[in-house]
Order: structure tokens, then sequence, then C-alpha cells
């Protein structure tokens, strides 16, 4: 019997929302990066990784974005949750050439190491605080933010 490989749920507001495996991310288009950060358990980390840049991975799901103008796009977000329940937000601003254009990785190895055992993580080479870095990861949420004059539900 085949050992079972963590996969990354892609849902939310997707043409295309997907369950992939590491060896799926890796077919992807791979960034490396040195990346530093302060892990309040740890303290200074420093590590290379590699993998698809986030944007890439959501381009492959066929985001549900209006891209003809700029504003449109400010109010979309990113959850991403790892397996112990961590979860972390980014803005599509963040990952988007128009705006901050961050390379954020699902990374697909960690200092050489495969990580095809335990799923992806995500990396966030701008931050100083390593809170953002989910290890991993099981799930990735596309969804624009609501309106908080008007909440829902």
């Amino acid at each position: 019997m085949s050992p079972v490989r963590p996969t990354v749920r892609l849902h939310g507001h997707l043409d295309r929302p997907a369950e992939l495996t590491v060896a799926e991310l890796r077919a992807l288009p791979a960034h490396r990066v040195e990346a530093g950060f302060d892990c309040l358990t740890s303290g200074e980390q420093r590590h290379g990784y590699e993998g698809p840049a986030l944007l890439d991975v959501l381009r492959e799901a066929r985001p549900r974005i209006d891209f003809s103008g700029r504003k449109q796009r400010l109010r979309f977000l990113l959850s991403v949750v790892g397996a112990d329940g961590h979860r972390a937000v980014v803005s599509w601003a963040e990952i988007d050439p128009d705006f901050g254009g961050q390379r954020i990785l699902l990374a697909t190895s960690a200092d050489g190491a495969p990580l095809d055992a335990v799923g992806p993580q995500l990396v966030v080479p701008g931050d100083h605080c390593g809170a953002r870095y989910v290890s991993a990861v099981t799930a990735v949420w596309l969804g624009p933010l609501g309106d908080p004059a008007h909440p829902t539900g």
C-alpha cells in the first residue's frame, strides 16, 4: 500500500478549484529564495526554499477576479491553512505584480529536502517575523473582503 500524500485544496473564487500534491506543485515553474526570519520559539532562522510562486499556483486555478482594472483586485484576500490549524492571510495586492509583486512561495523543498511527505510550506520572504510561514499547507482560499459597513451572516 502506497503512503497517502498530503494535498493542498485550492478553493474559493476560482474557476478551476483543485487539490494538488507537492509533486504537482513541483511541475509548475520553480523559484528559489533564501529567507531569514525571527521565530518566536527558535530564534533567528535562515533557510533556502524552492517552489512555485503562490501567484502562479492561483493563476492555474483561474481566479474569478476582474483584471481589467486595478482597484477591483485590492479587495481579494488569501487564507492559507496548515495541517496544525495555523492560518495566515495574504492580500492579493501583495503578490500582484501591479502592486507589491512579492514572490511568496508554496515551497516544495526546504534546504534541499523535499516536502512531499508533509506538504508544502508558505514562504513570505519579506516578513521579518516568521508567523506567516505556514508549514504543511492543506488549503488556500481566495475570496473578496466583505463590506464591513454591511456585514453578512
